[in-house]
């Protein structure tokens, strides 16, 4: 285990931002990890995982901690179903397209969103129609005051709409290390109903295989690679308002997309209330507004972490001022 004083974090954030952290250690087991958090020499400490969901406007300081553990198994099935293992390390995409190549359904939804296992369950990840929630068994984590390992079960994680436990009470307690989900080795519950899946689907029969595929091609037609342009995928949630509220905006605005919640809430797409407001490839210095995809933050080389806040925060203001909508960020921001 090495670690590394004024380590720059370019290379470990999906905006590409450089800065930097006071000391830096990649832990590859959970003896590593506890080893890492018992070290006093750093009393502040922070937990990196793929850095996908991080916009970083300030240097760390202390001792960053990236979770670099590794290894996917079985450990449990039978003729229906199977329970996978994965280290909190591995890189999600990687996972859901373990499980199609092995003809695993569940997680076909969910490919090409970037990220780690560990982050997954701290976000509720999810895409067209699905999300983590309905797949997940548990995970399992370990306490930073005492390093004791809990297991958290679906309703101990008390997931919601990119929300969990551990972004609420459990926020900063917990380093998540591993996750176990139930997925599908016979009847699929296929899920192709929501976007453009059916319409890339085409002539090809619906199975885990040709739903990722279909998903993955969908992705990469409106969503920038953060290898080629840095940037976090979706940076606002899409909020929930009221049918009323909806209501009184549809009078204005005819168009504006809802999907039902329940009775009494509809979500409506964040991306069509920015692109409203003309902020589609909207660009200030290297910070700004992908041209295909409005709910995306991109980084176009230089852009400082304050730079993209303030794109961020302007969004936020002109959202408010024109459809009394308060939106929230995805994106966890330091």
């Amino acid at each position: 285990m090495e670690i590394q004083s004024s380590f720059s974090l370019k290379d470990y954030n999906s905006f590409g931002i450089d800065q930097t952290a006071e000391a830096f250690v990649s832990v590859h087991s959970e003896a590593e990890l506890k080893e890492a958090l018992t070290l006093k020499d750093y009393p502040k400490k922070f937990i990196l995982g793929g850095g996908s969901n991080l916009l970083l406007t300030r240097p760390l300081e202390g001792l960053c901690i990236h979770i670099n553990t590794k290894g996917i198994q079985v450990i449990e099935e039978d003729e229906e179903t199977v329970i996978v293992e994965a280290m909190a390390g591995e890189n999600w995409h990687n996972f859901v397209q373990w499980s199609i190549e092995r003809g695993y359904g569940g997680m076909e939804n969910l490919s090409l969103i970037p990220g780690n296992v560990g982050t997954a369950s701290i976000q509720n990840i999810g895409a067209y129609g699905v999300e983590l929630k309905d797949v997940f068994i548990s995970c399992s984590a370990i306490a930073l005051n005492d390093l004791h390992e809990k297991e958290f079960n679906l309703e101990a994680a008390a997931f919601g709409y990119r929300n969990s436990v551990f972004k609420t009470t459990a926020r900063g307690k917990y380093v998540i290390t591993r996750l176990r989900v139930r997925l599908t080795k016979t009847k699929h519950q296929l899920n192709i109903a929501y976007g453009a899946i059916k319409e890339a689907l085409g002539k090809l029969p619906p199975n885990p295989k040709n739903i990722g595929a279909a998903v993955i091609a969908i992705r990469q037609s409106k969503l920038p690679n953060p290898k080629e342009i840095g940037n976090s995928g979706s940076f606002f949630k899409n909020p929930v308002i009221a049918k009323k509220h909806y209501c009184q905006l549809q009078e204005k605005h005819p168009t504006i997309p809802s999907y039902p919640v329940n009775s009494e809430q509809v979500k409506v797409p964040a991306g069509w209330l920015i692109d409203t407001l003309g902020f589609k490839g909207y660009r200030k210095g290297d910070a700004g507004v992908h041209k295909h995809q409005a709910l995306v933050l991109v980084n176009y080389g230089e852009a400082k972490g304050e730079e993209l806040l303030a794109l961020a925060n302007e969004i936020q203001q002109k959202v408010k001022e024109a459809f009394d909508i308060s939106l929230e960020t995805e994106v966890n921001i330091i």
